[in-house]
């Protein structure tokens, strides 16, 4: 896992990458705004960029747009003071595979790491329940039927990561490999011009398929373990 700090605080990357480091995380640059982000991961080629929100020059916002449309193997997770509805929102729609907040417990913190380079996504229950209930809320308008473009068995895999399967639970469910299911997920992606987990989760829910909400179980559906 190799990783790049976007914040426009040194003192705050440097917190960060002593942590990581000291995990055996290989922090591979840092940049103190969303331009020189997006030079640093083309130069670079990170797994992960955890980005900043309010910065000069680009925020990461944009830079999350930018770098998830030219480098889609990258994740970026936001890493932001901001618990701002539009700015969580935004940032699921810009191609971020995470959004955490900087009073996050170190330890947790590791562990959604951690997930993130299994394929799954970073963000905590209570602002996995905020953008259920907004793209509830889309979906109610939207009166397409859910998973309509979707084959039985992509639309049965589409249930079970809403429902915060991990893809060996998925392919020990439906008796397949784990290759499968990636299978599945990245066709279920490419039919529905999704980016990544989150959006597909999202989509789920707009749609009217339902996952068991954050407090109904000890891991957010958003970040199963």
């Amino acid at each position: 896992m190799r990783v790049l700090l976007v914040d426009d605080h040194a003192l705050v990357r440097n917190g960060i990458a002593s942590l990581l480091t000291a995990s055996n995380i290989e922090v591979v640059g840092e940049a103190g705004d969303g331009l020189e982000a997006l030079e640093k991961a083309r130069q670079l080629k990170p797994d992960i960029i955890l980005m900043d929100i309010r910065m000069p020059r680009s925020n990461g916002l944009e830079a999350t747009r930018l770098i998830t449309s030219e480098m889609p193997q990258a994740k970026v997770i936001i890493l932001t003071v901001s618990d701002d509805d539009e700015d969580l929102f935004e940032a699921i729609k810009s191609g971020a595979v995470g959004y955490l907040l900087k009073n996050i417990r170190a330890e947790e913190f590791l562990s959604l790491l951690s997930g993130v380079a299994r394929g799954e996504a970073a963000i905590s229950p209570l602002l996995a329940a905020k953008i259920i209930q907004e793209f509830r809320q889309v979906g109610t308008k939207d009166g397409r039927a859910a998973g309509s473009e979707l084959t039985e068995r992509e639309t049965e895999v589409l249930k079970l990561v809403t429902n915060g399967e991990a893809n060996k639970e998925i392919a020990a469910k439906l008796n397949v490999t784990e290759n499968t299911v990636k299978y599945h997920l990245r066709n279920i992606m490419d039919k529905l011009h999704l980016r990544n987990r989150a959006q597909v989760v999202a989509y789920a829910v707009s749609k009217g398929i339902r996952p068991t909400l954050p407090h109904d179980r000890s891991t957010s559906p958003w970040n199963p373990s």
